[in-house]
């Protein structure tokens, strides 16, 4: 196994390459992300306590209407703790067919990709001054994507969380991993 980032380890065997990419986060941003979700958690908790005590009126229907909100914030925010603490992205070249997975807790959907099929693998144009990409980019979201490809129409965007320079250095693996693919089928 060979490890291009503190982040990125690549797997290499005869026709097959597999590459993980971990979504961890630093300590210090790992703690902040688990304050915040268990200061809303705790929020959270203290206003369903005080509508529970509350007689049938206006200000119970707007506390529940905002705590749909909540729970709808409570949700996204878990999901962004459990992948940047156990998630991982899985890429996969092996048989012709490349599969990118994101893992959460060892779950998830494996989507497949013939090699034959991938056109325009690179890296995906980005505006890095735009609001968006910044916003996607922070610690407290699932992470922005930096590669893509076009798979029989298809745009398909992977790479999630990834700095420019490991962007690079999986792309080079992947290529290689194609071009070796697309060479075994001829």
């Amino acid at each position: 196994m060979k490890y291009l980032s503190e982040r990125v380890s690549v797997d290499s065997a005869p026709g097959r390459t597999s590459i993980v990419i971990s979504a961890r986060l630093s300590k210090g941003k790992e703690t902040l992300l688990v304050t915040w979700f268990v200061a809303w958690v705790l929020c959270g908790a203290y206003i369903i306590v005080e509508v529970a005590g509350l007689p049938p009126g206006d200000l119970r229907q707007y506390l529940l209407v905002f705590l749909a909100f909540w729970t709808y914030f409570l949700l996204r925010i878990g999901r962004s703790v459990a992948w940047r603490t156990k998630g991982f992205e899985l890429l996969r070249v092996r048989n012709g067919v490349f599969t990118i997975k994101n893992s959460l807790f060892g779950y998830g959907k494996a989507r497949d990709f013939f090699i034959a099929n991938i056109e325009r693998l690179g890296p995906l144009n980005i505006d890095e001054r735009s609001w968006i990409w910044q916003l996607n980019e922070s610690f407290w979201v699932m992470g922005g994507d930096r590669l893509g490809f076009e798979h029989m129409g298809d745009k398909v965007a992977f790479g999630k969380g990834l700095t420019e320079e490991e962007a690079t250095r999986v792309l080079q693996v992947l290529k290689k991993s194609f071009a070796a693919e697309r060479k075994a089928e001829q």
